[in-house]
């Protein structure tokens, strides 16, 4: 009987619990863009809109920076914000590549002083001209185990354009 019980759980699909499947995290940040590149074409974009940019320093493999660019991407009035006034680039800094070279966008990050001051994400806001304007610690963002959509907010209206 009990061959038989054990069979039965083992042939009937429906009775055994569904494993999941392993979570794919979204690739947010390109492993292979040159991260000035990435800037002077944006600024050109802002010197037309008069917009700003907004760097955001991560990696694809980073928890809280999938859940920040969840939030860019799922609250509305963040994502409106970001839409109607900054052009947001996403900056790889990977900690190091597996054939022993140093991190990526390591010089992008020097001129900047993003990831290496704060971790990762962490924000930059540049004018039109690419001059920084601000670094943002996004640990102060943070609420709990997420970051607040307020928060965000009133970040980003201090330092949107001012129209």
């Amino acid at each position: 009987m009990i061959i038989f019980l054990l069979f039965t759980l083992v042939s009937v699909p429906s009775l055994v619990p569904a494993q999941d499947a392993p979570k794919t995290r979204p690739q947010i940040y390109d492993e292979r863009a040159d991260g000035f590149k990435q800037i002077a074409d944006a600024t050109a974009i802002t010197k037309k809109d008069g917009k700003r940019v907004l760097l955001d320093f991560g990696y694809n493999g980073c928890r809280w920076c999938q859940q920040l660019h969840t939030l860019f991407e799922t609250d509305p009035e963040v994502s409106k914000l970001l839409k109607s006034d900054y052009v947001v680039v996403y900056i790889d800094w990977a900690r190091g590549r597996p054939n022993g070279g140093g991190g990526h966008n390591v010089e992008v990050d020097a001129k900047y002083q993003a990831r290496t001051l704060y971790g990762a994400p962490s924000l930059v806001v540049l004018d039109s001209d690419g001059t920084r304007l601000t670094t943002k610690d996004t640990a102060e963002l943070e609420e709990g185990d997420h970051h607040n959509p307020q928060k965000v907010l009133a970040f980003l209206k201090e330092w949107a354009p001012k129209r």
